[in-house]
């Protein structure tokens, strides 16, 4: 069964998201080669996908568009907390913090770009 392997966030500013993520979720940016392209490093022991950033092709989405692509979610141990901090540094509500009995307790933020992502505290039982 095919499943994800990467992701990407389109950035009008790229250092203003690359400083938005590392400080939100500690991630790590490389730039890959000459083109406007940052590897990102999601972490190293816990399961997960890496990803990458790239300059945005066009403007960004108007702020009251609905959501035009993907929207990746992040495993969290504290969903409140780290809301906070993404709305700290420079992220927007975009779905309040809100438990769903049986799954976990998630919120969706819009970074400071306008991409929507999700964070989750998982309460489920992972899926063999």
């Amino acid at each position: 069964m095919p499943r994800p392997v990467h992701f990407e966030i389109h950035a009008s500013d790229p250092q203003r998201l690359i400083d938005f993520y590392s400080e939100v979720f500690d991630w790590h940016f490389e730039r890959w080669g000459d083109v406007p392209y940052w590897v990102i490093t999601t972490g190293e022991e816990e399961m997960g996908i890496n990803g990458g950033l790239t300059q945005r092709q066009g403007r960004a989405p108007a702020g009251d568009a609905p959501i035009n692509g993907n929207v990746f979610v992040v495993g969290v141990a504290h969903c409140q907390g780290s809301f906070d901090a993404a709305l700290a540094a420079g992220g927007t509500q975009a779905l309040p913090v809100t438990d769903m009995p049986g799954v976990g307790i998630m919120a969706y933020v819009k970074d400071p770009d306008g991409n929507v992502f999700g964070i989750i505290e998982p309460t489920m039982p992972p899926q063999d």
